[in-house]
């Protein structure tokens, strides 16, 4: 049976772990060539030391900086690139706008938008002459929260349909050439989501949550509590050719919640 992404040359960005990180490791398996931007020092060297041979870049994906290196590491070590994901991620807590106090917002505002939405856009942009060379695609990555309510605070929510804006103006804007499609996953198990450093929450992590698998199995559906290994195949899909013919569109592996009665 052939590997759906035999030969292809990708960038993760923030491949340290959670999604990013199953994601990497599941291109590998389907037989990309892989390349990573991740800012923790130490889960840098843990892929280097994972993945011999994946070129590892560390940076602050909200730059463009730290994107061009990475997509610069990336063309130098294959000759050009296919593929780009987009992994990065803060969040809010469930913190509603009234909870925030006045002289806190805009630097909040400024972090979330920064991670959720400008690291998404300094990544494309770093990439996208490679990308139209070789006709490749983009996979960003939304939420459920894009799409329901109560899955995360104000800026959260809003920061995530701005994804979901984007993923839609990109597919507009870079048709023929470049495809560009997102994945909401729901809540994931084992992710290193952080809280916003703005708002005091940046040592706090949504995984260690009491009782996390239980209270997301319990809410969907499917009853099932999804990892990142099970959202990886959704990016696999939209960064395969099986997928081609879409453009615009979004996966949602989120064990049903559309559906919720």
């Amino acid at each position: 049976m052939s590997l759906w992404l035999d030969g292809r040359r990708a960038l993760v960005v923030g491949a340290g772990s959670g999604i990013g990180r199953a994601v990497t490791g599941t291109f590998l398996a389907e037989g990309a060539r892989m390349a990573v931007l991740e800012k923790d020092r130490a889960k840098c060297a843990d892929l280097a030391a994972a993945l011999p041979g994946v070129p590892v870049t560390e940076g602050d994906a909200t730059t463009r900086e730290a994107n061009e290196q990475a997509v610069a590491s990336a063309v130098a070590a294959f000759g050009g690139l296919d593929i780009l994901v987009s992994c990065v991620g803060v969040f809010d807590f469930y913190t509603s706008l009234a909870d925030i106090e006045p002289d806190r917002l805009d630097e909040a505002f400024d972090e979330m938008y920064a991670v959720n939405v400008k690291a998404q856009m300094h990544a494309v942009r770093a990439a996208l002459p490679h990308l139209r060379v070789a006709n490749g695609n983009i996979v960003l990555t939304e939420s459920t929260s894009a799409y329901y309510p109560g899955r995360g605070g104000a800026l959260y929510v809003s920061s995530k349909f701005a994804v979901r804006g984007l993923v839609t103006t990109l597919a507009y804007e870079l048709a023929p050439q470049v495809r560009v499609n997102g994945v909401a996953p729901g809540g994931t198990l084992n992710t290193d989501l952080r809280g916003l450093a703005s708002l005091g929450m940046s040592g706090r992590r949504l995984n260690d949550s009491p009782g996390r698998a239980e209270e997301l199995a319990r809410r969907v559906p499917l009853r099932v509590a999804l990892s990142g290994e099970d959202h990886a195949w959704s990016y696999v899909f939209f960064a395969s050719e099986r997928s081609r013919g879409i453009t615009g569109g979004v996966l949602h592996p989120d064990g049903g919640i559309s559906v919720k009665g």
